[in-house]
Protein backbone atom coordinates (compact mmCIF):
# COMPACT_ATOMS: atom_id res chain seq x y z
CA UNK A 1 0.00 0.00 0.00
CA UNK A 2 1.56 3.17 -1.09
CA UNK A 3 2.01 6.11 1.13
CA UNK A 4 0.09 9.74 0.44
CA UNK A 5 1.92 12.19 -0.13
CA UNK A 6 1.89 15.19 2.05
CA UNK A 7 -0.43 18.16 0.89
CA UNK A 8 1.81 21.63 1.62
CA UNK A 9 -0.78 24.19 2.25
CA UNK A 10 -0.32 28.36 2.05
CA UNK A 11 3.59 27.51 1.07
CA UNK A 12 4.80 30.05 -1.12
CA UNK A 13 7.63 28.49 -3.59
CA UNK A 14 10.14 31.23 -4.35
CA UNK A 15 10.88 32.15 -7.97
CA UNK A 16 13.60 31.32 -9.56
CA UNK A 17 16.77 33.62 -8.68
CA UNK A 18 17.13 34.98 -12.22
CA UNK A 19 13.54 36.13 -12.24
CA UNK A 20 13.09 37.39 -9.22
CA UNK A 21 16.58 39.71 -10.15
CA UNK A 22 14.91 40.66 -13.28
CA UNK A 23 11.97 41.56 -11.34
CA UNK A 24 13.98 43.84 -8.83
CA UNK A 25 16.29 45.62 -11.28
CA UNK A 26 13.06 46.71 -13.50
CA UNK A 27 11.12 48.02 -10.08
CA UNK A 28 14.25 50.10 -8.44
CA UNK A 29 16.00 50.94 -11.58
CA UNK A 30 16.92 53.92 -12.51
CA UNK A 31 14.27 54.81 -15.26
CA UNK A 32 15.06 59.13 -16.08
CA UNK A 33 18.44 57.97 -16.70
CA UNK A 34 17.45 55.04 -19.15
CA UNK A 35 15.20 57.14 -20.91
CA UNK A 36 17.69 59.81 -21.23
CA UNK A 37 20.16 57.50 -22.24
CA UNK A 38 17.35 56.18 -25.22
CA UNK A 39 16.29 59.58 -25.91
CA UNK A 40 20.14 60.61 -26.97
CA UNK A 41 20.51 57.31 -29.16
CA UNK A 42 17.45 57.73 -30.91
CA UNK A 43 18.02 61.74 -31.51
CA UNK A 44 21.77 60.67 -32.39
CA UNK A 45 20.69 57.85 -34.56
CA UNK A 46 18.39 60.55 -36.37
CA UNK A 47 20.87 62.99 -36.74
CA UNK A 48 23.75 60.25 -37.95
CA UNK A 49 20.75 60.06 -41.02
CA UNK A 50 20.62 63.81 -41.41
CA UNK A 51 24.66 63.81 -41.58
CA UNK A 52 24.58 61.24 -44.63
CA UNK A 53 21.54 62.32 -46.04
CA UNK A 54 22.11 63.20 -49.92
CA UNK A 55 19.03 65.04 -51.66
CA UNK A 56 20.33 63.73 -55.07
CA UNK A 57 20.22 60.41 -53.57
CA UNK A 58 17.34 59.55 -50.87
CA UNK A 59 18.33 55.92 -49.43
CA UNK A 60 15.92 54.64 -46.37
CA UNK A 61 17.39 55.78 -43.55
CA UNK A 62 16.93 51.86 -42.54
CA UNK A 63 19.35 50.81 -45.64
CA UNK A 64 22.46 49.25 -44.50
CA UNK A 65 24.52 50.99 -46.98
CA UNK A 66 24.35 53.96 -44.88
CA UNK A 67 25.76 54.48 -41.79
CA UNK A 68 22.28 55.40 -40.14
CA UNK A 69 21.01 51.66 -41.34
CA UNK A 70 24.55 50.36 -39.71
CA UNK A 71 23.59 52.32 -36.50
CA UNK A 72 20.44 50.79 -35.71
CA UNK A 73 22.05 47.17 -35.73
CA UNK A 74 24.72 48.65 -33.24
CA UNK A 75 21.62 49.67 -31.10
CA UNK A 76 19.90 46.49 -31.20
CA UNK A 77 22.98 44.54 -30.52
CA UNK A 78 23.37 47.26 -27.35
CA UNK A 79 19.95 46.61 -26.22
CA UNK A 80 20.68 42.87 -25.91
CA UNK A 81 23.95 44.22 -24.21
CA UNK A 82 21.82 45.90 -21.33
CA UNK A 83 19.34 43.06 -20.74
CA UNK A 84 22.72 40.77 -20.07
CA UNK A 85 23.96 43.46 -17.51
CA UNK A 86 20.88 43.93 -15.70
CA UNK A 87 20.08 39.99 -15.18
CA UNK A 88 23.14 39.31 -14.67
CA UNK A 89 24.22 39.45 -10.57
CA UNK A 90 25.38 42.44 -9.90
CA UNK A 91 27.81 41.71 -7.28
CA UNK A 92 29.84 40.29 -10.17
CA UNK A 93 30.45 43.24 -11.48
CA UNK A 94 33.12 44.02 -8.31
CA UNK A 95 33.80 40.28 -7.91
CA UNK A 96 35.45 39.94 -11.74
CA UNK A 97 36.96 43.51 -11.43
CA UNK A 98 40.35 42.38 -12.25
CA UNK A 99 40.08 39.61 -14.57
CA UNK A 100 37.62 41.96 -16.63
CA UNK A 101 40.78 44.41 -16.50
CA UNK A 102 43.12 41.72 -17.34
CA UNK A 103 41.49 40.48 -20.64
CA UNK A 104 41.01 44.08 -21.52
CA UNK A 105 44.77 44.45 -21.35
CA UNK A 106 45.47 41.25 -22.95
CA UNK A 107 43.04 42.56 -25.95
CA UNK A 108 44.65 45.67 -26.40
CA UNK A 109 47.95 44.01 -26.44
CA UNK A 110 46.57 41.45 -29.66
CA UNK A 111 45.30 44.60 -30.84
CA UNK A 112 48.92 46.20 -31.09
CA UNK A 113 50.22 42.95 -32.49
CA UNK A 114 47.66 42.09 -35.61
CA UNK A 115 45.76 44.99 -36.09
CA UNK A 116 46.29 46.45 -39.86
CA UNK A 117 46.96 50.07 -39.86
CA UNK A 118 43.51 52.31 -40.66
CA UNK A 119 44.25 56.22 -40.82
CA UNK A 120 47.96 55.49 -39.39
CA UNK A 121 46.18 54.38 -35.71
CA UNK A 122 46.36 50.33 -34.98
CA UNK A 123 43.78 50.22 -32.91
CA UNK A 124 40.80 47.95 -34.78
CA UNK A 125 40.25 44.28 -34.69
CA UNK A 126 38.97 43.06 -38.08
CA UNK A 127 36.23 40.40 -36.69
CA UNK A 128 35.06 39.69 -40.62
CA UNK A 129 32.05 40.93 -42.51
CA UNK A 130 33.11 44.36 -41.93
CA UNK A 131 32.61 44.02 -38.60
CA UNK A 132 35.63 46.16 -36.60
CA UNK A 133 35.75 46.31 -32.62
CA UNK A 134 37.92 48.87 -31.03
CA UNK A 135 39.33 47.45 -27.39
CA UNK A 136 40.36 51.07 -26.41
CA UNK A 137 36.74 51.79 -26.14
CA UNK A 138 36.22 48.50 -23.96
CA UNK A 139 39.35 49.75 -21.69
CA UNK A 140 37.60 52.79 -20.38
CA UNK A 141 34.65 50.53 -18.15
CA UNK A 142 37.51 47.44 -17.62
CA UNK A 143 39.65 50.69 -16.07
CA UNK A 144 36.55 52.27 -14.02
CA UNK A 145 35.83 48.33 -12.44
CA UNK A 146 39.47 47.68 -11.47
CA UNK A 147 40.02 51.20 -9.89
CA UNK A 148 36.68 50.91 -8.49
CA UNK A 149 37.64 47.87 -7.20
CA UNK A 150 41.41 48.78 -5.77
CA UNK A 151 39.90 51.92 -4.24
CA UNK A 152 37.34 50.04 -1.72
CA UNK A 153 40.15 48.30 -0.46
CA UNK A 154 42.22 51.04 0.11
CA UNK A 155 41.97 54.52 2.06
CA UNK A 156 43.15 57.05 -0.30
CA UNK A 157 42.79 59.81 2.35
CA UNK A 158 45.59 58.76 3.88
CA UNK A 159 47.83 59.35 0.76
CA UNK A 160 50.28 56.44 1.16
CA UNK A 161 52.58 56.62 -1.64
CA UNK A 162 52.67 52.89 -2.64
CA UNK A 163 48.17 53.08 -3.02
CA UNK A 164 48.46 55.61 -5.34
CA UNK A 165 51.50 54.15 -7.63
CA UNK A 166 49.27 51.13 -7.82
CA UNK A 167 46.41 53.00 -8.91
CA UNK A 168 48.64 55.12 -10.98
CA UNK A 169 49.52 51.96 -12.86
CA UNK A 170 45.87 50.80 -13.29
CA UNK A 171 44.84 53.72 -14.48
CA UNK A 172 48.07 54.45 -16.96
CA UNK A 173 48.45 51.05 -18.52
CA UNK A 174 45.60 50.91 -20.75
CA UNK A 175 46.59 54.63 -22.19
CA UNK A 176 50.44 53.96 -22.77
CA UNK A 177 48.98 50.75 -24.53
CA UNK A 178 46.72 52.78 -26.56
CA UNK A 179 49.22 55.75 -27.62
CA UNK A 180 51.53 52.70 -28.79
CA UNK A 181 48.69 51.92 -31.48
CA UNK A 182 48.89 55.44 -32.79
CA UNK A 183 45.55 56.52 -31.11
CA UNK A 184 46.00 59.68 -29.22
CA UNK A 185 42.49 61.37 -28.51
CA UNK A 186 41.64 57.79 -27.04
CA UNK A 187 44.32 57.82 -24.67
CA UNK A 188 43.57 61.21 -23.12
CA UNK A 189 40.24 60.45 -22.21
CA UNK A 190 42.34 58.44 -19.25
CA UNK A 191 42.89 61.34 -17.56
CA UNK A 192 39.28 62.04 -16.65
CA UNK A 193 39.29 59.37 -13.91
CA UNK A 194 41.54 61.52 -11.85
CA UNK A 195 38.35 63.81 -11.33
CA UNK A 196 36.85 61.00 -9.32
CA UNK A 197 40.14 60.11 -7.50
CA UNK A 198 39.87 63.67 -6.26
CA UNK A 199 36.05 62.68 -4.51
CA UNK A 200 37.48 59.83 -3.07
CA UNK A 201 40.24 61.75 -1.20
CA UNK A 202 43.19 62.26 -3.71
CA UNK A 203 45.09 65.52 -2.94
CA UNK A 204 44.09 68.64 -5.04
CA UNK A 205 47.74 69.06 -5.42
CA UNK A 206 47.29 66.98 -8.76
CA UNK A 207 44.55 68.76 -10.63
CA UNK A 208 46.72 71.87 -9.64
CA UNK A 209 49.74 71.06 -11.01
CA UNK A 210 47.87 69.61 -14.00
CA UNK A 211 45.85 72.82 -14.56
CA UNK A 212 48.64 74.83 -14.33
CA UNK A 213 50.95 73.29 -16.52
CA UNK A 214 48.21 72.85 -19.30
CA UNK A 215 47.68 76.61 -18.83
CA UNK A 216 51.35 77.35 -19.28
CA UNK A 217 51.38 75.30 -22.43
CA UNK A 218 48.57 77.07 -23.93
CA UNK A 219 49.93 80.72 -23.04
CA UNK A 220 53.34 79.48 -24.33
CA UNK A 221 51.20 79.27 -27.79
CA UNK A 222 50.00 82.09 -27.32
CA UNK A 223 51.92 84.97 -25.25
CA UNK A 224 55.59 85.82 -26.34
CA UNK A 225 57.86 83.70 -23.79
CA UNK A 226 59.35 86.72 -21.92
CA UNK A 227 55.96 88.96 -21.43
CA UNK A 228 55.03 85.19 -20.32
CA UNK A 229 58.43 84.96 -17.92
CA UNK A 230 57.69 88.56 -16.86
CA UNK A 231 53.79 87.58 -15.72
CA UNK A 232 54.61 84.38 -13.83
CA UNK A 233 57.76 86.26 -11.93
CA UNK A 234 55.28 89.10 -10.75
CA UNK A 235 52.73 86.92 -9.96
CA UNK A 236 54.91 84.76 -7.80
CA UNK A 237 56.41 87.49 -6.19
CA UNK A 238 53.07 89.02 -5.18
CA UNK A 239 51.87 85.78 -4.07
CA UNK A 240 55.26 86.26 -1.69
CA UNK A 241 54.18 89.51 -0.60
CA UNK A 242 50.46 88.39 0.55
CA UNK A 243 51.85 85.28 2.41
CA UNK A 244 55.11 86.10 4.40
CA UNK A 245 55.42 82.49 5.20
CA UNK A 246 56.55 81.84 1.89
CA UNK A 247 59.68 83.68 2.50
CA UNK A 248 60.75 80.82 4.63
CA UNK A 249 60.47 78.89 1.80
CA UNK A 250 62.50 80.77 -0.62
CA UNK A 251 64.77 78.17 -1.94
CA UNK A 252 61.96 75.95 -2.59
CA UNK A 253 59.86 79.08 -4.98
CA UNK A 254 63.14 79.47 -6.72
CA UNK A 255 63.53 76.05 -7.73
CA UNK A 256 59.37 76.27 -8.57
CA UNK A 257 60.18 79.40 -10.33
CA UNK A 258 63.42 77.64 -12.50
CA UNK A 259 60.76 74.82 -13.48
CA UNK A 260 58.17 76.54 -14.83
CA UNK A 261 60.45 78.84 -17.10
CA UNK A 262 62.43 76.24 -18.16
CA UNK A 263 58.48 74.94 -18.86
CA UNK A 264 57.91 77.33 -20.76
CA UNK A 265 61.12 76.92 -22.91
CA UNK A 266 60.69 73.44 -23.79
CA UNK A 267 57.06 73.84 -25.46
CA UNK A 268 58.89 74.64 -28.49
CA UNK A 269 61.07 71.66 -28.98
CA UNK A 270 58.19 69.62 -27.34
CA UNK A 271 55.57 70.65 -30.15
CA UNK A 272 58.38 70.52 -32.70
CA UNK A 273 60.02 67.29 -31.86
CA UNK A 274 58.28 65.17 -29.83
CA UNK A 275 54.50 65.44 -31.87
CA UNK A 276 54.28 64.10 -34.76
CA UNK A 277 52.99 66.91 -37.83
CA UNK A 278 48.85 65.66 -38.01
CA UNK A 279 49.58 66.42 -33.74
CA UNK A 280 51.60 69.52 -34.58
CA UNK A 281 48.64 70.84 -36.53
CA UNK A 282 46.16 69.85 -34.46
CA UNK A 283 47.39 72.46 -31.74
CA UNK A 284 48.01 74.95 -34.89
CA UNK A 285 44.29 74.56 -35.91
CA UNK A 286 43.57 75.13 -31.94
CA UNK A 287 45.69 78.62 -31.59
CA UNK A 288 44.80 79.94 -34.76
CA UNK A 289 42.92 77.85 -37.91
CA UNK A 290 42.70 80.91 -40.15
CA UNK A 291 45.97 80.84 -40.32
CA UNK A 292 45.41 77.98 -43.20
CA UNK A 293 41.94 77.86 -43.77
CA UNK A 294 42.45 75.27 -46.36
CA UNK A 295 44.95 72.69 -44.72
CA UNK A 296 45.49 72.32 -40.85
CA UNK A 297 42.33 74.61 -40.10
CA UNK A 298 40.03 73.19 -42.59
CA UNK A 299 37.78 71.31 -40.15
CA UNK A 300 37.74 73.53 -37.76
CA UNK A 301 36.69 76.36 -40.09
CA UNK A 302 34.12 74.33 -41.77
CA UNK A 303 33.03 73.20 -38.23
CA UNK A 304 32.17 76.56 -37.20
CA UNK A 305 30.64 77.90 -40.36
CA UNK A 306 28.31 74.80 -40.03
CA UNK A 307 27.07 75.58 -36.74
CA UNK A 308 27.13 79.57 -36.90
CA UNK A 309 24.88 79.32 -40.28
CA UNK A 310 22.44 77.33 -38.34
CA UNK A 311 21.55 80.74 -36.73
CA UNK A 312 18.68 80.33 -34.16
CA UNK A 313 16.00 78.15 -35.31
CA UNK A 314 18.08 75.84 -37.72
CA UNK A 315 17.46 75.42 -41.56
CA UNK A 316 15.66 72.07 -41.03
CA UNK A 317 16.18 68.55 -40.58
CA UNK A 318 17.65 66.81 -43.84
CA UNK A 319 18.28 70.93 -45.08
CA UNK A 320 22.00 71.66 -43.74
CA UNK A 321 23.78 72.55 -46.63
CA UNK A 322 27.83 72.14 -45.12
CA UNK A 323 27.18 68.53 -44.10
CA UNK A 324 25.27 67.60 -47.11
CA UNK A 325 27.95 68.60 -49.44
CA UNK A 326 31.08 67.14 -47.39
CA UNK A 327 32.43 70.34 -46.57
CA UNK A 328 32.46 69.09 -42.67
CA UNK A 329 34.50 65.76 -42.40
CA UNK A 330 33.23 62.64 -40.09
CA UNK A 331 30.40 64.34 -40.32
CA UNK A 332 28.47 61.34 -38.43
CA UNK A 333 31.11 60.51 -36.01
CA UNK A 334 33.93 63.21 -34.23
CA UNK A 335 31.60 66.23 -35.90
CA UNK A 336 28.22 65.05 -35.62
CA UNK A 337 27.07 68.05 -33.58
CA UNK A 338 27.94 70.32 -36.30
CA UNK A 339 24.72 68.77 -37.70
CA UNK A 340 22.53 70.01 -34.65
CA UNK A 341 23.69 73.04 -35.09
CA UNK A 342 23.54 73.56 -38.29
CA UNK A 343 19.79 71.76 -39.10
CA UNK A 344 18.27 72.76 -35.55
CA UNK A 345 20.52 75.98 -35.12
CA UNK A 346 21.20 77.67 -31.26
CA UNK A 347 17.82 75.88 -29.75
CA UNK A 348 18.29 72.54 -30.47
CA UNK A 349 22.41 72.91 -29.45
CA UNK A 350 21.08 73.97 -26.43
CA UNK A 351 18.58 71.29 -25.85
CA UNK A 352 21.36 68.59 -26.26
CA UNK A 353 23.70 69.95 -24.34
CA UNK A 354 20.26 70.38 -21.83
CA UNK A 355 20.07 66.76 -22.08
CA UNK A 356 23.74 66.06 -21.55
CA UNK A 357 23.55 68.32 -18.63
CA UNK A 358 20.66 66.61 -17.08
CA UNK A 359 22.05 62.83 -17.97
CA UNK A 360 25.53 64.00 -16.03
CA UNK A 361 23.54 65.12 -12.78
CA UNK A 362 21.64 62.10 -12.87
CA UNK A 363 24.71 59.98 -12.54
CA UNK A 364 26.05 62.11 -10.12
CA UNK A 365 23.09 61.70 -7.83
CA UNK A 366 23.25 58.21 -8.82
CA UNK A 367 26.76 57.83 -7.52
CA UNK A 368 26.22 59.83 -4.51
CA UNK A 369 23.95 57.46 -3.34
CA UNK A 370 25.51 54.68 -2.62
CA UNK A 371 26.49 53.03 0.10
CA UNK A 372 30.06 51.02 -0.82
CA UNK A 373 33.04 52.88 -1.77
CA UNK A 374 32.96 50.53 -4.85
CA UNK A 375 29.98 51.55 -6.63
CA UNK A 376 30.35 55.07 -5.53
CA UNK A 377 33.56 55.33 -7.06
CA UNK A 378 32.70 53.70 -10.22
CA UNK A 379 29.44 56.13 -10.31
CA UNK A 380 32.21 59.14 -10.69
CA UNK A 381 34.16 56.74 -12.97
CA UNK A 382 31.34 57.01 -15.52
CA UNK A 383 30.29 60.52 -14.82
CA UNK A 384 33.90 61.81 -15.40
CA UNK A 385 34.34 59.73 -18.55
CA UNK A 386 30.96 60.95 -20.24
CA UNK A 387 31.93 64.63 -19.11
CA UNK A 388 35.28 64.35 -21.04
CA UNK A 389 33.64 63.17 -23.95
CA UNK A 390 31.05 65.29 -24.06
CA UNK A 391 33.58 68.44 -23.11
CA UNK A 392 36.68 67.65 -26.02
CA UNK A 393 33.98 67.07 -28.51
CA UNK A 394 31.25 70.13 -28.37
CA UNK A 395 34.50 71.95 -27.69
CA UNK A 396 36.59 70.82 -30.59
CA UNK A 397 34.08 71.44 -33.41
CA UNK A 398 33.65 74.81 -32.09
CA UNK A 399 37.05 75.47 -31.63
CA UNK A 400 37.47 75.60 -28.16
CA UNK A 401 39.56 72.02 -27.95
CA UNK A 402 42.55 70.22 -30.65
CA UNK A 403 40.33 67.75 -32.81
CA UNK A 404 41.61 64.95 -31.22
CA UNK A 405 39.08 62.32 -32.53
CA UNK A 406 36.54 61.95 -29.94
CA UNK A 407 32.63 61.00 -30.02
CA UNK A 408 30.10 62.58 -28.76
CA UNK A 409 28.72 59.54 -26.24
CA UNK A 410 25.73 57.99 -27.48
CA UNK A 411 25.15 60.07 -30.17
CA UNK A 412 28.15 59.68 -32.54
CA UNK A 413 28.21 56.94 -35.50
CA UNK A 414 30.18 53.26 -34.80
CA UNK A 415 29.28 50.10 -32.58
CA UNK A 416 32.73 49.72 -30.06
CA UNK A 417 31.53 53.69 -28.52
CA UNK A 418 28.20 52.78 -28.29
CA UNK A 419 28.20 49.75 -26.71
CA UNK A 420 31.44 50.89 -24.41
CA UNK A 421 29.32 53.99 -23.16
CA UNK A 422 26.24 51.36 -22.83
CA UNK A 423 27.85 49.09 -20.41
CA UNK A 424 30.05 51.83 -18.82
CA UNK A 425 26.41 53.37 -17.70
CA UNK A 426 24.02 50.29 -17.64
CA UNK A 427 26.36 48.36 -14.82
CA UNK A 428 25.95 51.55 -12.37
CA UNK A 429 22.47 51.40 -12.92
CA UNK A 430 22.57 47.57 -12.47
CA UNK A 431 24.52 47.93 -9.16
CA UNK A 432 22.21 51.06 -8.42
CA UNK A 433 19.19 49.27 -8.76
CA UNK A 434 19.95 46.41 -6.12
CA UNK A 435 21.52 48.91 -3.63
CA UNK A 436 17.70 50.84 -3.28
CA UNK A 437 16.40 46.91 -3.21
CA UNK A 438 18.92 46.45 -0.39
CA UNK A 439 17.52 49.78 1.42
CA UNK A 440 13.62 48.93 1.01
CA UNK A 441 14.34 45.68 2.96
Amino acid sequence: MGVEPKVLRNKVVAAPKSRRTSNRVLQYMDWPTVLLYFLLVALGWMNIYAAVYSPDNVVNILSFDINSGKQLVWISAAVVLIVMLLVVDYKVYEHLAYPIYGSIILLLLVTLVVAKPIAGSRSWLDLGGGIRLQPAELAKFATALAASKFLSSVNLRQQRFKDQMILAGITLLPPVIIILQNETGSALVFAAFVLAYFREGMSPLLLIVGGTAAAIFILTLLVPKLYLIIAITLLMGLATWLDYRLLKRFKTMILLWVAVVGMVFSVDFFVNNILQPHQQNRIKALINPEADPLGYGWNVTQSKIAIGSGGFWGKGFLEGTQTKFDFVPEQSTDFIFCTIGEEHGWIGSTVLIGLFMLLLIRIVSIAERQKSVFARTYGYCVVSIIFFHFLVNVGMTIGLAPVVGIPLPFFSYGGSSLWSFTILLFILIAIDANRSQDLAR
